[in-house]
């Protein structure tokens, strides 16, 4: 075999047809979109329209909703933290933070916060901050003689361009009804 006489297996490449140039090429005239009429135009989109009857979009209920209150968390599994332990990605007599786990690289964003899940052994005894924990973590993390703080994150409403939480702004609404 030489440099000169490779190519693509027979078929393996095809050209796209060229609409609307000329009669001969097959798909000259109209270009293959018959004759007059709304569709043979350009710009039109009439995807999902049935010729006046009503469409299936339109026919079929909606289902489910989407939560806008609720938390999406960063998951990251125990055996994860042993393994950037071990390769020396995290310290174990530092506190385990969202902040410290993005800089080891374990995770991308903290989103809504940090969940801890039980996957995995765990032999250090370390000192954690999530927004929450399976129990079968909490158990072997206690196990290893160390421990998890909980702390959910802070529910916030936006009030005038500030955002406080949702105990202050109980307050302050009690404080304007006296």
């Amino acid at each position: 075999m030489k440099l000169n006489e490779i190519r693509d297996n027979q078929g393996a490449r095809r050209q796209s047809m060229r609409v609307a140039r000329g009669v001969g090429s097959g798909k000259g005239r109209t270009g293959g979109r018959g004759f007059k009429g709304q569709k043979s135009r350009t710009g039109v989109s009439i995807n999902g329209f049935e010729g006046g009857q009503m469409s299936v979009y339109r026919r079929l209920p909606k289902r489910g909703f989407n939560n806008i209150f609720r938390l999406t968390f960063a998951e990251i599994n125990l055996g994860t933290i042993q393994k950037a332990l071990d390769a020396k990605a995290l310290d174990a007599s530092q506190e385990i933070n969202g902040i410290s786990l993005m800089e080891a690289g374990l995770i991308k964003s903290m989103k809504d916060g940090i969940r801890l899940l039980g996957k995995g052994d765990l032999s250090a005894k370390i000192t954690i901050r999530v927004a929450g924990a399976s129990a079968s973590a909490i158990a072997a993390v206690e196990k290893a003689g160390g421990q998890v703080i909980v702390e959910p994150k802070k529910e916030t409403v936006l009030e005038k361009g500030v955002k406080t939480s949702k105990k202050e702004k109980t307050v302050k609404k009690s404080k304007k009804a006296l």
